[in-house]
């Protein structure tokens, strides 16, 4: 049988209920057409519980971009507990990638929000980038640079572009955001050679 929740945990988990809702609602309709009552009836509640812990549909639609980003936060968080060479941690490193970013609905859709609204909105999509994007590719560049100073990896152009390591699963997502059954790709045979190419860039002595 399911635990009941106290009052304390059910309003401890409304600010995240709301959120989910409410990023529902705007990748269904957009920003401009979402209404907060929209969000609200979604979850059941009124729209007087919406705004008291979202002032304004504005500040709404932030926090359901922090709110959705988590999978960025689990990726860096999960870096320094990889482990073997360089090269397998990156290896390692890519595939988490993957399967957080590419093969998560949200983030896909995330994408696909901050596509269409990032014109109107330039500076949640800029705070956004610092909070979530920037530290995961300064690791990225950390793991690579380490792994240049220890010989195992070559100096090169690649090793100073972490965007381009990790520019093919923002490839895939794209993909599936616009073909998706239409015209499937085999997504372990790209993974795969996505990570072939990385590496041919990057090792210093081929496998």
């Amino acid at each position: 049988m399911e635990k009941k929740l106290s009052r304390a945990e059910q309003k401890a988990r409304r600010p995240h209920e709301i959120l989910d809702a409410a990023f529902e609602e705007f990748i269904e309709k957009g920003y401009a057409a979402t209404r907060v009552e929209d969000v609200a009836a979604r979850l059941g509640v009124t729209k007087g519980t919406v705004y008291l812990y979202f002032p304004t549909k504005e500040a709404l639609f932030e926090a359901t971009i922090g709110h959705v980003s988590a999978p960025f936060d689990d990726v860096r968080a999960s870096i320094d507990a990889l482990l073997g060479s360089h090269a397998d941690r990156l290896r390692q490193l890519l595939l988490l990638g993957y399967d957080k970013l590419a093969g998560d609905r949200k983030t896909r859709e995330l994408l696909r929000l901050q596509l269409a609204e990032g014109s109107r909105f330039p500076n949640i999509i800029d705070r956004h980038y610092g909070e979530f994007i920037a530290p995961l590719l300064d690791a990225v560049r950390a793991l690579i640079e380490q792994g240049v100073a220890s010989g195992e990896f070559r100096q090169g152009a690649v090793a100073t572009v972490p965007e381009v390591v990790v520019s093919s699963a923002i490839h895939l997502t794209i993909w599936k955001l616009m073909f998706a059954e239409r015209n499937p790709i085999h997504e372990a045979t790209f993974i795969e050679a996505h990570i072939d190419l990385v590496f041919n860039g990057l090792l210093a002595s081929p496998r």
